[in-house]
């Protein structure tokens, strides 16, 4: 019997149930989760819009690499108070209100950015569109998480990074748009036009309905179970994903409770729930399989970042420069292929997270990241030794670059909404997703606020082979750190971890001996 409950954590720990041929979806969700996902639009038009508008902001200002580096990447850090408020916000007043804040915050940073008269008054507009996109990084996948049936869940939880993309091409695009106005001009209408998404998403919001976790968090079990009915593929995927938050919450399973029961029984009057025990359980005294979670889910949020996404993302127009495309047009228009390639990828995505699996998705897509950072580090340093053009090593530099946001879209770039928020138990969901997002926005600053000194202290492609060996340490993570959640309830993926392969196949070893011993 031992040997039969290891044989089974081994496979479950690799592989997942196999898919239907066509896995059912419910359209009312795949809306739900549409919309929730507008608001990572956000985060990506400030990271494409940024690509360009520096150029002008640096021309108009006068400012130095320095400055525009910190220009860039502080809006990450700034982002990190909005994480960490967004998870205790967000368990307050639902996931829904949120994204209202989130909006309401990126509004008001995009219209001071286009109206700014000098770098500190751009650097106060950049502080309230942090706020807002570090509401959204959390709160977008983590709705759609909360909202989407098992069979949907790898696509519709990859939404948010779709959305990524979305803004990213519509930064790009702006900034070839607005390119042809004064320069005074142009970078102020490239950032303050990022009103426009907030606004939209504030629209959005009043339409949406709360996720039902959030609702059964609160006690309010008829208004979730209305919602799940909605967002399950069958009545009978519902009664059972409502039983399993019920224990996930710790809430008695036949409690019916509403919202003016005297007999109400939240979650939140439970010990085990409270912010401070919420706290100790994560990281003063986790359980093997909320430290395995918590390494998991920090360690994938950190490699993402570490292995230079944002500088390749931001940094394009500058990185298309030392290949040797020096018309601003061109640039511009080269970062707009970026852009649409990114895109294009991770619609690709959206079909094989629920297909393939987590796993050879996010292993394949660090592969061919590495080999993409280490053949452009080569390109960039022939470029960089050479006295005339080399032809052979402009188009490899920039099929290199488009290669790498491929392969980055196919796997590592959506399986960070995807992954972090569908592991974590409901109980520590929003303050995990919460500490893992931080993680993100600190590693996705530190990158970007030294991009350019790096490249200048050890060259461009020395930059770049960095990024390359970085990428390479993370395929061994996720090989060795990461379970196969596809496919699985949300209430069940904790089972998942806790050991590692090795320990599952040397347990698995010693039972088979005691077993042949005995026999």
């Amino acid at each position: 019997m031992a040997d039969r409950q290891h044989e089974t954590s081994s496979i479950s720990y690799h592989s997942a149930p196999p898919p239907t041929n066509k896995p059912k979806r419910n359209y009312y969700a795949f809306a739900c989760s549409t919309m929730a996902s507008m608001a990572s639009v956000l985060l990506g038009y400030d990271i494409g819009v940024m690509s360009g508008a520096v150029i002008f902001i640096q021309k108009d200002f006068q400012i130095s690499d320095v400055k525009l580096e910190i220009l860039v990447g502080i809006i990450s850090l700034y982002a990190i108070i909005g994480t960490a408020a967004a998870g205790r916000i967000s368990d307050w007043i639902g996931r829904r209100y949120t994204m209202g804040l989130a909006a309401a915050f990126f509004f008001v940073g995009a219209i001071l950015m286009g109206l700014s008269t000098n770098y500190s008054f751009l650097m106060f507009g950049r502080f309230f569109a942090g706020i807002g996109i570090g509401f959204a990084s959390l709160i977008a996948p983590v709705y759609t998480t909360e909202i989407s049936p098992a069979a949907s869940r790898g696509c519709f939880t990859s939404f948010p990074e779709i959305f990524i993309n979305v803004g990213i091409l519509l930064g790009y695009v702006s900034n070839f748009a607005f390119s042809k106005l004064p320069t005074h001009l142009s970078w102020r209408f490239m950032l303050g036009i990022g009103a426009i998404p907030s606004i939209i998403l504030a629209i959005v919001v009043l339409i949406m309905p709360e996720s039902p976790r959030w609702l059964v968090m609160k006690g309010r079990i008829s208004d979730a179970k209305r919602i799940l009915d909605r967002t399950s593929v069958s009545i009978e995927e519902s009664q059972q994903r409502l039983l399993d938050i019920k224990l996930a919450a710790g809430i008695p399973l036949n409690f019916s409770g509403t919202d003016h029961d005297p007999n109400l029984i939240p979650p939140l009057s439970n010990s085990t729930t409270k912010g401070e025990s919420v706290w100790k359980e994560l990281f003063i005294h986790p359980t093997p399989p909320v430290r395995h979670i918590l390494i998991a889910a920090i360690g994938l949020h950190f490699f993402q970042q570490a292995s230079g996404n944002d500088g390749v993302v931001l940094y394009s127009p500058r990185i298309f420069e030392k290949a040797g495309i020096t018309s601003s047009d061109h640039k511009l228009l080269a970062t707009v292929a970026v852009g649409i390639v990114k895109t294009a990828f991770i619609l690709v995505a959206t079909f094989f997270l629920d297909r393939m699996g987590r796993r050879p998705c996010i292993l394949t897509s660090v592969a061919g990241q590495t080999v993409s950072l280490a053949t452009l580090g080569f390109s960039l340093t022939i470029i960089n030794n050479s006295h005339e053009k080399v032809k052979w090593a402009i188009v490899l530099c920039i099929a290199m670059v488009l290669s790498n946001v491929s392969f980055f879209s196919i796997g590592l770039g959506p399986m960070a909404s995807v992954y972090t928020s569908e592991i974590f138990p409901l109980r520590l969901r929003a303050l995990g997703v919460s500490v893992a997002i931080m993680a993100n926005r600190i590693t996705s600053g530190v990158v970007t606020m030294t991009f350019l000194s790096l490249y200048h202290a050890v060259t461009i492609g020395g930059a770049f082979f960095l990024f390359a060996g970085i990428s390479a340490v993370s395929w061994l993570f996720f090989y060795v750190v990461f379970p196969e959640t596809r496919g699985q309830n949300l209430e069940d993926v904790e089972k998942l971890f806790g050991n590692f392969p090795w320990r599952m196949k040397k347990s698995k070893d010693t039972t088979n001996i005691e077993v042949e011993l005995r026999g």
